[in-house]
């Protein structure tokens, strides 16, 4: 499968001056980049930053910024699926998973996720995809928003349906051991019926056990 990518970008207003929303972008671009020391969601930023560079370089590695100047506020990663998951057993060449999005504490609440997902999907080469997100609230800022789980979650579910992702049931054991836990997933024009399929048999693999 060729791994087309098309740039895009589009610029945002906030009360702390404008952000501009770009990618997917390369590797190259990307190192030239500050990295904001606050995006400490997933690990330290010095490594994080290293971590998205190297994504940047895969062939279906996609990485969309959003940046002040010279500085990334928030980024949205898309990837295949980490060889342990169940979502990569299917081999499956159209799926891409929406691995991490991350918005610094002092931009959240000016709708900068919901750019970073809108920007992502302008580019057409989107349409050959079945773009998965799984979400699980032990990953989610409680503490630093003052939600709730539920209220997160709401936060997230509409985040997500601003790029099209839409809620799917699954029995993976994971997102099942918490009712907020969640699988979200963006089903391209471009794909082919068998590819659907195959993506249910992923969703209940317990069904389908013998």
């Amino acid at each position: 499968m060729e791994h087309k990518k098309t740039y895009n970008a589009a610029e945002l207003k906030t009360p702390y001056g404008n952000v501009v929303i770009e990618g997917p972008i390369s590797s190259k671009k990307l190192a030239s980049f500050e990295f904001h020391e606050d995006l400490v969601a997933f690990r330290p930023p010095v490594q994080q930053h290293k971590a998205l560079v190297e994504i940047a370089d895969l062939p279906e590695g996609r990485i969309i910024i959003a940046r002040q100047h010279n500085t990334i506020i928030g980024y949205v990663t898309y990837l295949y699926p980490d060889p342990l998951e169940r979502w990569s057993q299917g081999n499956m060449e159209e799926l891409l998973e929406l691995g991490a999005i991350e918005v610094i504490r002092k931009f959240r609440g000016y709708s900068i996720g919901k750019n970073l997902l809108k920007v992502s999907m302008m580019d057409d080469a989107m349409e050959d995809y079945l773009i998965i997100t799984t979400e699980y609230y032990w990953h989610w800022d409680l503490k630093g928003t003052g939600l709730n789980i539920w209220e997160y979650r709401k936060v997230m579910e509409k985040m997500m349906n601003a790029g099209g992702l839409e809620w799917f049931a699954t029995d993976d054991p994971e997102i099942s051991s918490h009712p907020a836990n969640c699988l979200m997933a963006r089903i391209g024009k471009r794909i082919p019926p068998e590819a659907i399929q195959q993506f249910d048999r992923l969703r209940f693999m317990n069904r389908f056990m013998y």
